[in-house]
């Protein structure tokens, strides 16, 4: 009491009264006034990591079908990824998406509260942004930041990647510079390090995520224990360290180099249980995955690291330290820093094999496209078949006045039958090879040919006035030409002898079919061509009246004609047909348009063939 009168006195004495009251007002303001600011910061902090629930939202259909193009091809129906044993779904969260983790509901206590708010703080490249905690829901939500190319694990099985020595040991080295980062933060082990929980940026970079909190972490699915260090499956109550961290960091290693999933256990021939059996017993030569599939892709200091991470002893492993120490060392010398610049250079480098490749595969589609031209022009005249190629219809058409050629070949049964059967395809070969390009000679078009018998049309579908009588004649006399010296060369006695009719008048001409279309011809012009080959002599052109008429006032003086007489055609009746001999011989050029007289008889008819 004495010594506060005496404090009391000495500032009466210094100060005067006001002025004490003064001060003393002014720090109980400071000290409101500080207090205020740490609960408004303490609130802030809260305010930063908590989210609420109601602001987790699952993405619309559309929006979910890109993040399931985007994030993974893996994903279900609803955007749910189930991974060893982590679970990322993709959310909304303010408008963007993000990737949430579920866990049993626990309560937080300060230090959990604390670590989220320093969690939010991390921040290094190879490390995924921890947004924060959703605790009022019915389930603990950590929210990350959304990684469009899904997890290394899903990157690996998809086999998509552009896979080189250079991409492996970049996505090795991301994983130990994030390990390195977390090893030296407040966080100092992730404990539950998984190709699953490694997450692959757009840029290919890939990013740990699923880190601290560890009295969320739930008890593992036996999967993801391939990932767990030996001493830790021998022990589950011992507590995660940085050397368990480093042993799942090298199976991490040979997943990349192998690119299979961990262990491969679908071509194994042991279960989970007898694998992970097998990885706590240890021994001298303790089981491991293989890193042999190819030695050329495999660089020897990167097996020699993955060895020692994944060393029996704990102690023996490295550090994340050490181990970034080595990759960075490596990446110097390989005098390469920059994976997306490697990245263009291989895709440049396939653009232009690609380029190169299309190039040719045009050529050929060209080349191919040309032969099919041919091929169908063979099949459709030319008009026609450019009319199917543009997918426009071809509707029968009708032509006022046509000539109609039919060939068949005299006794070619008793040829046949002379001859092997692919002697006989010989045989026809040669002689309609000929046929055909003495065809491209003339105005003329090749309908079809059936064994034996051959027919052709001159006016249709180009209409040439009236010189179709005149082209179609001029085409049987070189048939009769070229089959008089025609010998077979199994049979050099036997003769080839043609039969040829020809008629004129209007037909109707169309292409019928789909899976294969042939262009026909239908009227009683073709039906009486036929007849008039059908009643016709071996060697000689038998030319039907109405034929005979056009071709006599159309080109008079040009060629010599044999009255037959009047015979009984079948479906006919009777009519007067005449043979044609060939050109008249001793006829000035100049004299070709003069007109000719009656037609010889038979009797006096020059032979010409």
């Amino acid at each position: 009491m004495i010594e506060q009168n005496g404090i009391k006195g000495l500032v009466e004495r210094t100060l005067p009264p006001s002025e004490t009251n003064a001060k003393l007002d002014f720090g109980k303001k400071n000290l409101r006034r500080t207090l205020r600011s740490r609960r408004k910061k303490r609130n802030t902090l809260k305010a930063e990591w908590e989210i609420p629930s109601s602001l987790l939202t699952t993405p619309s259909k559309a929006k979910q079908e890109v993040s399931h193009r985007s994030f993974s091809s893996s994903f279900s129906s609803t955007s749910l990824e189930v991974i060893g044993s982590n679970c990322f779904e993709v959310r909304s969260y303010c408008g963007e998406k993000v990737l949430a983790t579920a866990y049993s509901r626990v309560e937080l206590n300060s230090i959990d509260r604390d670590t989220c708010a320093k969690m939010r703080k991390l921040d290094h490249e190879n490390i995924n942004k921890f947004i924060g905690l959703s605790i009022d829901g019915p389930t603990i939500m950590k929210v990350w930041r959304m990684c469009e190319r899904g997890s290394l694990q899903s990157v690996i099985s998809s086999k998509v990647m552009c896979c080189d020595q250079f991409f492996d040991f970049c996505l090795i080295k991301d994983v130990a510079e994030g390990l390195n980062y977390i090893h030296h933060s407040f966080i100092t082990y992730i404990g539950s390090l998984t190709s699953a929980s490694c997450l692959v940026s757009q840029g290919w970079q890939v990013k740990l995520s699923d880190y601290g909190l560890q009295s969320l972490e739930s008890v593992g699915q036996q999967s993801g224990l391939l990932w767990t260090a030996p001493e830790l499956l021998r022990m589950p109550s011992n507590k995660p360290n940085q050397e368990g961290d480093i042993y799942s960091f090298a199976i991490i290693c040979s997943e990349i180099i192998m690119r299979e999933p961990a262990w491969n256990l679908g071509a194994r021939n042991e279960r989970l249980d007898e694998l992970l059996h097998r990885i706590k017993r240890g021994g001298a030569v303790p089981v491991r995955p293989e890193l042999f599939r190819d030695e050329r892709d495999i660089d020897a200091t990167l097996r020699s690291m993955i060895t020692d991470c994944w060393s029996e002893k704990p102690h023996e492993r490295p550090s994340s330290s050490a181990v970034c120490k080595i990759l960075r060392e490596k990446m110097a010398a390989s005098k390469k820093t920059n994976l997306m610049d490697h990245l263009f250079a291989i895709l440049e480098k396939h653009t232009g094999e690609l380029e190169r490749e299309v190039e040719n595969q045009s050529k050929e589609l060209n080349e191919q496209k040309k032969r099919a031209d041919l091929l169908l022009g063979k099949m459709l005249p030319r008009q026609v078949a450019e009319r199917l190629k543009r997918g426009q219809p071809i509707e029968p058409e009708g032509f006022d006045n046509v000539s109609v050629f039919f060939s068949d070949v005299v006794k070619f049964t008793q040829l046949a039958a002379k001859c092997r059967p692919i002697q006989v395809v010989a045989l026809l070969n040669e002689l309609y090879s000929t046929f055909d390009h003495i065809i491209e000679q003339h105005d003329a078009y090749k309908v079809e040919s059936i064994g034996d018998g051959y027919l052709c049309v001159s006016g249709l579908p180009s209409r040439n006035g009236f010189n179709h009588i005149r082209e179609i004649v001029e085409m049987s006399l070189s048939f009769m030409d070229y089959v008089s010296r025609f010998r077979i060369p199994l049979l050099p006695k036997e003769r080839v002898e043609l039969r040829i009719g020809v008629n004129s008048g209007p037909c109707v001409a169309g292409v019928v079919g789909l899976s294969m279309p042939r262009y026909c011809l239908f009227g009683d012009t073709v039906n009486t061509a036929s007849r008039m080959e059908s009643n016709g002599k071996a060697s000689h052109i038998h030319l039907s009246s109405t034929a005979y008429n056009l071709l006599t006032k159309n080109f008079p003086g040009l060629y010599e004609t044999v009255s037959r007489g009047e015979i009984i055609i079948k479906g006919k009746g009777v009519m007067e047909t005449y043979w044609l001999m060939g050109h008249i011989r001793h006829q000035s050029r100049h004299s070709t348009r003069s007109s000719t007289g009656p037609p010889t008889t038979i009797s006096n008819a020059p032979s010409v063939f």
